[in-house]
């Protein structure tokens, strides 16, 4: 009996966080559904208070931009009281401006110069590209069997002050940092 609760629910936690949709199943595409995660994953983020002061929650875009024109999807939807804004950066200048920062894979060679920039700010790092995880980026997508997961780095999160909810840390595959994360 047990059991089948267990199941139950994790499967409705599953939902409420679109792992239900399959990347390539028509006519969802693999970077809507990372946008949509994005948005969903960010509701069981506590964001530190500074972070949220002016009613916006950015998103920033570092490198080439892989979501094209999916990730308009977030603009102007809501989180409580926040609204999503979605900006695309080349900058690291432009990195603590935002809320959320998206590195693409052309980022790849930069991680540790990203990290040391936006260190001491509440920025929540997320990628999509293989290693980001242990190199310290907090939510990195990746495939399984066509299907879009993620995988969390708990201690570079912690360290910038986020709390996530233990019902997003249940669904993801947590990740621990190379050389611990110094």
């Amino acid at each position: 009996m047990l059991a089948g609760v267990s199941k139950i629910l994790r499967f409705a936690a599953l939902c409420v966080l679109s792992v239900c949709i399959e990347a390539q199943a028509a006519p969802t595409g693999e970077y809507e559904v990372k946008a949509a995660f994005i948005h969903n994953i960010a509701k069981f983020v506590e964001w530190p208070a500074a972070a949220t002061g002016a009613g916006k929650l950015r998103l920033c875009i570092l490198g080439d931009d892989p979501f094209g024109g999916n990730i308009n999807v977030l603009r102007g939807k809501q989180i409580g009281r926040l609204v999503w804004e979605v900006t695309r950066i080349n900058a690291f200048a432009d990195m603590k401006s935002c809320q959320v920062l998206f590195i693409s894979a052309s980022g790849h060679d930069g991680i540790g110069q990203i990290r040391k920039h936006i260190n001491g700010s509440a920025v929540l790092t997320v990628g999509d590209t293989r290693g980001y995880a242990e190199q310290g980026v907090m939510v990195n997508f990746y495939l399984e069997e066509n299907k879009v997961r993620f995988e969390i780095n708990r201690a570079a999160a912690a360290r910038a002050g986020f709390r996530i909810d233990s019902k997003l840390l249940r669904l993801g595959r947590i990740v621990s940092e190379q050389g611990g994360g110094k």
